[in-house]
């Protein structure tokens, strides 16, 4: 392949004062191999700090794209402390020693000393890579490369140094091959694309994207993840290319669950999960990326619903936490503002709607028990365990909606024995909230209601279905139950077992729970009035421990003499 050199956009970019150091002191380093040892090398960054550095204001684009762009840098914060240099015909830990030495002994500069990085292709890490601080930023250097890979695998079969043309095309997208040569400081786009793409706002494989794809299948997940993260455009090539099956069976087959799960998690916590979801439904890439193994398929209990649901699902939960929702189906602030302010609750909630199609199904396991597709999919599909709660705090998501579901202030269960003691318990459910798995009840109340509204068929059901649970927040606040699933109980076993003069046993579950409802009935209550309560419901004769012991035998009310007689036996 011929190298061309492709025109450098200069003063494109705009250092700190720390990354114009950094140059000079490469440059410099660069000039004393020359001069010294007679090696001829050249530094270029390249990858995602380049692409994030580049300003669109002193290129050539303008109108609705570069604004959109430009909004895009102003939320993700750019500046970046994590550096990738690429060295022409120079391994990257020779050079890093190198550099560090000449920083040590000629600069009087502190560098943290060279770590040296194996090559791991399960990880991507396809060269050894050499690792150091210097001035508060992170460097990788690696030199440039071409690859070439097995039909079968993603792992390249050779690896050896490339020009900058061919490490740019070997990458995958073109905003993601830009360079900056620290010895001209200037942008170079080898692909000829890349600026333009990133000006224009279109998601693009330097090479064909049938080839890019078979390369290493990953990079199909990628484009839908970058699309996401900066609000581009695929390129329509690369969209038909997505969906051919010799792609998607190399998908399925060459790339680790691990690293599809990798990509999910950072469509889920990136600017618009939304947009992931409804990108991966278009290239019809549900099956390949929410993988459930067939060997569980064939054993559940029903075959999955239409992926369409799941696309409903997030549609809904993006236009619930939508600011420019009509007002009939504007979620209430409260629910909202958690969902968006509360870290990793969105992204949880994004995953979870995502995976509606599984709702519902179950398939017992090797052991007999009963398990979910919901969990099957997080856990085998996409590898990801309770990090950001996912594994743990989706499938509580999914139980607290079908006790949730269709609740409403006016029902029975929301009367007795008090309203506020019947909503203070519901939120105290430990699927609706439950700080180990991440559950919190506005949360669970929020996904309740989207997969309500999955089901309805018309607007009105809609709006009432969005007052029902904006009138149950309300209330909730109203009657200051909004801290309720967190309060600890006012009394402990131990002070209930002394105030009834009896030791402590399983009997006092039941009791536990009168005292905590009685706590929930009186918030402004003491322990003093508590204990003095359970002294006067003991003497009134409405706590009969006898056959609180005797329920608790046999888990169900039996005749007080007979529970009178087991404790003599005991005794």
């Amino acid at each position: 392949m011929t190298t061309r050199i492709a025109p450098a956009v200069r003063k494109v970019i705009q250092l700190t004062d720390a990354e114009d150091h950094l140059c000079t002191l490469l440059d410099e380093f660069t000039r004393h191999l020359q001069e010294n040892k007679n090696i001829t090398t050249a530094c270029r960054i390249n990858g995602g700090w380049v692409r994030d550095k580049v300003n669109p204001d002193l290129c050539h684009s303008s109108g609705k794209l570069l604004c959109r762009f430009i909004h895009v840098l102003q939320l993700l914060d750019m500046d970046s402390n994590d550096i990738d240099i690429c060295l022409a015909d120079m391994m990257g830990v020779t050079f890093a020693e190198g550099f560090v030495a000449f920083l040590t002994e000629q600069k009087n500069l502190h560098v943290h000393r060279v770590a040296k990085i194996e090559s791991n292709p399960d990880q991507s890490k396809h060269l050894e890579t050499a690792r150091t601080t210097l001035l508060g930023m992170d460097l990788d250097f690696v030199n440039l490369r071409s690859e070439e890979y097995a039909e079968d695998s993603r792992i390249p079969t050779e690896v050896k140094f490339g020009t900058p043309l061919e490490d740019a095309l070997r990458r995958d997208l073109t905003i993601n091959a830009l360079f900056y040569n620290i010895h001209t400081r200037s942008v170079e786009d080898f692909t000829e694309k890349g600026l333009d793409d990133l000006q224009n706002g279109i998601i693009r494989t330097p090479l064909p994207p049938r080839e890019t794809f078979l390369d290493d299948p990953l990079r199909v997940i990628r484009c839908i993840r970058f699309a996401s993260r900066f609000g581009f455009e695929i390129e329509p090539g690369l969209q038909q290319a997505a969906q051919l099956e010799i792609i998607q069976d190399s998908l399925a087959q060459k790339i680790s669950r691990e690293r599809v799960g990798e990509e999910i998690d950072k469509m889920m916590k990136g600017q618009d999960p939304f947009r992931s979801i409804r990108i991966i439904h278009d290239l019809k890439l549900y099956k390949c990326i929410y993988h459930i193994p067939p060997q569980i398929t064939s054993i559940a209990s029903s075959t999955p619903k239409p992926h369409e649901l799941s696309l409903r699902a997030a549609t809904i939960l993006h236009d619930l936490l939508s600011p420019t929702s009509e007002d009939s189906m504007s979620l209430h602030p409260t629910l909202r503002s958690y969902v968006l302010q509360e870290p990793g609750c969105k992204a949880r909630l994004f995953l979870a709607a995502s995976l509606y199609s599984y709702h519902g199904i179950t398939y017992l396991d090797p052991k007999g028990k009963e398990q979910t597709l919901v969990k099957c999919a997080i856990q085998d599909g996409l590898k990801l365990g309770r990090q950001n709660h996912y594994l743990d705090g989706i499938p509580a998501l999914y139980s607290a909606s079908e006790l949730l579901n269709g609740v409403s202030l006016g029902q029975d269960r929301l009367k007795m024995p008090s309203e506020r003691v019947a909503i203070a318990l519901l939120l105290r459910q430990e699927s609706v909230h439950n700080i180990i798995t991440g559950s919190h009840w506005a949360s669970s109340l929020v996904f309740s209601l989207v997969c309500e509204l999955v089901s309805v068929s018309s607007h009105e059901e809609a709006t009432e279905c969005v007052q029902r649970y904006n009138a149950l927040t309300r209330r909730v606040e109203e009657l200051g139950l909004d801290k309720a699933a967190d309060a600890k109980l006012i009394l402990n076993g131990k002070t209930i077992a002394r105030a009834m003069d009896e030791r402590p046993g399983p009997w006092m579950k039941a009791m536990l729970n009168r005292v905590l409802e009685w706590q929930l009935e009186h918030p402004n209550g003491t322990q003093d009035d508590c204990l003095a309560w359970l002294q006067e419901e003991k003497s009134a004769g409405r706590i009969d421990l006898e056959e609180l012991k005797a329920a608790t035998l046999g888990n169900k009310r039996v005749n007080p003499d007979e529970a009178a007689s087991s404790k003599k036996v005991k005794r």
